[in-house]
Order: structure tokens, then C-alpha cells, then sequence
């Protein structure tokens, strides 16, 4: 797992709502989550913010539909 720390860092984004969205998972599902959640978490990180924008809207889920279940949890925070 990586330093938390590090993942806070990584979390800031260029937008204040992806900021929240980001740091809210980090700090509240993280940790529990099992290893493939934690995975595709670090995935969405290394995501452009135009792009993890429109999949937080729901524009672009038809190629990435891997993050649904992560970007709904994350929705829900």
C-alpha cells in the first residue's frame, strides 16, 4: 500500500470538487478497501482531471467501465 501521505498529495487536483471527491475516499474508504479497489483508485489518479470530470458526470463510462462501481461510491461520499 502506498504512504498515505503520498496518496493525500496525489489527491489534490486542479479542481476543487475533484479535490473533495478524491480526499473524502481517501480518508473515509481507503484503507478497508480490498486490494482491486485500492488498485483502481490509483488507476483514477494517474487520469487527466478533464477526463475524470467527465466521468463523474457520466459522459465518458462506455470505455472505462471498470471505475463504475468506484466513481458511483465515490459519488455517494
Amino acid at each position: 500500500m502506498e504512504n498515505l501521505a503520498k496518496l493525500k498529495w496525489r489527491c489534490r487536483r486542479g479542481t476543487l470538487e475533484l479535490d473533495i471527491l478524491f480526499q473524502r475516499y481517501l480518508e473515509n474508504y481507503y484503507v478497508d478497501a480490498d486490494p482491486t479497489e485500492q488498485a483502481l483508485f490509483l488507476k483514477l489518479l494517474e487520469l487527466e482531471d478533464s477526463e475524470l470530470i467527465r466521468f463523474f458526470v457520466g459522459n465518458a463510462i462506455g470505455k472505462n467501465n471498470e471505475f463504475e462501481p468506484l466513481l458511483e461510491k465515490m459519488r455517494q461520499i
